[in-house]
């Protein structure tokens, strides 16, 4: 079901420009204050190790998406800044990417198995 939905959700991305991790990082950095997160609490935020996110950071800075900035509470660390253009490039995508969520789940299922879905996915979480 997982990969179903990825597939085609990831396949309405790409026509954006972004790959799913592309829009994973530029989603979960614009909840952040000012667009702003260390590379260890985003790392964790994703469930990535900080190795993969940084990997991943510096295709997203070379693409002017985000911006790399000292953390001024942590000498060896930095932060991961979202830019103007990626900000954008999030505000452009967003509404597609909704509708691709949509189409390719919620639209299929009923209210009920939405209801089922969300107290399993809660139970799940609870754990955690």
């Amino acid at each position: 079901m997982v990969t179903a939905v990825q597939v085609g959700t990831a396949q309405d991305l790409v026509e954006l420009g972004l790959s799913e991790p592309d829009y994973e990082v530029l989603s979960t950095l614009s909840e952040r204050e000012g667009g702003t997160s260390t590379l260890h609490e985003q790392a964790a935020k994703m469930g990535w190790s900080r190795s993969r996110l940084s990997r991943h950071a510096s295709r997203m800075e070379a693409r002017g998406l985000i911006r790399r900035a000292p953390d001024p509470a942590d000498g060896r660390g930095c932060l991961l800044v979202l830019s103007p253009a990626g900000w954008d490039v999030l505000r452009d995508a967003a509404p597609s990417h909704v509708a691709s969520v949509r189409r390719h789940f919620v639209d299929r299922l009923t209210s009920d198995e939405l209801a089922a879905l969300g107290r399993i996915a809660q139970k799940l979480s609870a754990g955690r």
